[in-house]
């Protein structure tokens, strides 16, 4: 066995090459999600899951059941399956005896189960036997969530397999509104889905109206008219998404801002000035180049360096690290009025 991406157990598993233990962790939740739902809903047939199919919970139930049950045979099936959800709240797998328990299990399993963990936000330490015995004789798997830069390749991955296209501007605002939470994305394009014909191609606009974005007022349209210093046009948005959103907006807007001139100042300080080394150092598409490029215009190395600063003590304030009396739409409206002037 061995340590596997996501995507190379999917494969195995769609091949029907099974394996008797699986040990999904990490901190991106969707592959560990994805590969459970498969082992669950794809290996039994409906008849034999009755008897053949237990799900274990870490916080109900603990390794010594989750063995026990494993150890048992198939009723009028192949195999039998057992999930352990939500692993990481086994108390005893915190503790030397339920790790030994288990790498004993893992050494020597019973032929006709499959048992899978899915242990969700963080990771075994690879110090410890247990993991060292996992790595060799169980497929282990480290979810790692994806780095910015790999997220439209994955979006525009998601789209295809739908059988649907999408353009580059419409990545761009999934990106940044949603960000790297990949559930959520699959969510909001599961939804974009369901709307649209096999060959359909996902616009932006389809996104402002599908995933809840406000075509006039948004946070991109914020970023575009400050990245412009259009304080008129700032200001008209910043009243707006303050006056009509019911949820919290303040900490995913500080951090598109954060991103957005740091990315500028980077733009600054970079010796290639081309299109396409631009878009390798800013770790975006070359199609919004020339928006970045238009943006650092705007604004000195000085008065991005100071803007990082208000960004940063205006995400203090909310957090209530400082000046907690002051609520979130004043330090809103002082905080675009110390990025514009």
């Amino acid at each position: 066995m061995a340590t596997m991406t996501p995507q190379q157990v999917l494969d195995l598993l769609k091949k029907q090459q099974y394996a008797p233990v699986y040990f999904l962790q990490g901190e991106e939740v969707y592959y560990i999600d994805l590969i459970i739902h498969y082992l669950e809903n794809n290996l039994l047939e409906e008849s034999d899951k009755i008897f053949n199919l237990t799900i274990l919970y870490g916080k109900e139930h603990s390794i010594a059941q989750a063995i026990s049950q494993s150890k048992q045979y198939p009723v009028g099936a192949e195999r039998q399956i057992v999930i352990v959800k939500e692993a990481q709240d086994l108390q005893d797998l915190n503790r030397d005896a339920g790790q030994t328990l288990l790498a004993n299990y893992i050494k020597m399993p019973n032929p006709t189960t499959i048992l899978a963990f899915g242990y969700k936000h963080k990771t075994l330490s690879a110090k410890t036997t247990l993991s060292k015995v996992l790595a060799e004789n169980a497929v282990l798997v480290n979810a790692k969530r994806l780095y910015d830069n790999q997220l439209p390749a994955w979006i525009s991955n998601y789209v295809t397999e739908k059988g649907l296209h999408i353009t580059e501007k419409a990545i761009f605002m999934l990106q940044e509104f949603i960000g790297s939470d990949l559930v959520r994305l699959a969510k909001e394009l599961d939804k974009v889905a369901l709307n649209l014909q096999r060959g359909d191609k996902i616009t932006d606009n389809i996104i402002q109206e599908y995933v809840g974005i406000s075509k006039q007022f948004n946070a991109f349209e914020l970023q575009n008219a400050i990245a412009a210093r259009d304080v008129y046009k700032s200001n008209q948005i910043i009243f707006h998404l303050i006056g009509n959103n019911k949820s919290q907006i303040a900490i995913p807007l500080i951090s598109l801002l954060f991103t957005f001139f740091s990315k500028i100042l980077l733009l600054h300080q970079a010796r290639d000035k081309s299109t396409q080394a631009l878009s390798q150092a800013l770790q975006i598409n070359a199609y919004f180049v020339p928006q970045y490029v238009a943006a650092a215009k705007q604004y000195s190395i000085s008065k991005i360096v100071e803007n990082i600063n208000h960004l940063q003590e205006a995400d203090m304030q909310l957090k209530g690290v400082a000046y907690a009396f002051v609520g979130e739409e004043e330090i809103l409206k002082e905080l675009v009025f110390k990025l514009l002037h």
